[in-house]
C-alpha cells in the first residue's frame, strides 16, 4: 500500500507540474499556417476594426516595430519572438504573408503576419517585429514609409518564416516605381 501511495504522489506531482507549466504562458498555439483565422470585429481605443480576407490588399503607409513583448502570446495564439520575421496588422487574416517594401531604399522582404496592431499613429499600417525591422533596415529609424501588399509565397519561403528565418531575398524596387509610390503617399496626406 505504501508503494502505491508513493507512486500516486509521484504521478500527482508530475500532473501538477504539467498543469502549472501551462499557467506560466507555455500553452501556445504551434506555429503553422492552418487554420487561418479572420476573427470577429473588435474595438481598441474607441476604433472598431473588422478583420477580413482581402486578396488584393496593397497599401501605402508607415511601419513601426516592436520587440519588448517577447514571450507574450500573439493574437493567433503563437509565442511572440522578437527576432523572428513577423508582424502585426489590424485586419488581415492570421496568419497572412505580406511583402513589405521600404519606400526610402526600395528594399523588400516577406513577413508573416501573426498578431494584431498597430493601434496608434495616423498612417501606421503595420507593426514589424524587431527581426523584421532589422531585415528591412528600418530598426534605427523606428518607423518608415512602406508599401504592404498581401502575397502567396512559395512553401519554402513560408517554411523559413514559420521557423523564424528570413525568406529568400526579394528584388529591390526601381527608383522610378519608388518615386511614384512616394508621390501617392504624399497625395494621401501622409
Amino acid at each position: 500500500m505504501t508503494i502505491w501511495k508513493g507512486r500516486a504522489a509521484a504521478i500527482g506531482g508530475m500532473l501538477a507540474a504539467l498543469a502549472l507549466g501551462g499557467c506560466g504562458g507555455g500553452n501556445y498555439r504551434p506555429v503553422r499556417d492552418t487554420p487561418v483565422r479572420i476573427g470577429p470585429p473588435y474595438s481598441v481605443r474607441g476604433v472598431t476594426y473588422v478583420p477580413a480576407a482581402d486578396p488584393a490588399y496593397d497599401m501605402l503607409g508607415y511601419a513601426s516595430w516592436y520587440g519588448s513583448e517577447s514571450g507574450n502570446r500573439t493574437a493567433n495564439g503563437e509565442r511572440f519572438r522578437a527576432k523572428w520575421i513577423t508582424a502585426a496588422h489590424v485586419t488581415l487574416p492570421l496568419p497572412s504573408y505580406v511583402e513589405v517594401t521600404a519606400l526610402d531604399t526600395g528594399r523588400a522582404i516577406l513577413v508573416r503576419v501573426n498578431d494584431r496592431g498597430p493601434f496608434a499613429g495616423q498612417g501606421r499600417i503595420i507593426d514589424l517585429s524587431r527581426g523584421a525591422a532589422d531585415e528591412l533596415g528600418l530598426r534605427a529609424q523606428g518607423h518608415a514609409a512602406v508599401r504592404v501588399r498581401i502575397v502567396d509565397p512559395p512553401e519554402r519561403d513560408r517554411e523559413k518564416l514559420r521557423n523564424g528565418k528570413a525568406a529568400r531575398p526579394r528584388p529591390r524596387v526601381s527608383e522610378a516605381v519608388l518615386a511614384n509610390l512616394r508621390a501617392q503617399l504624399r497625395a494621401a496626406g501622409y
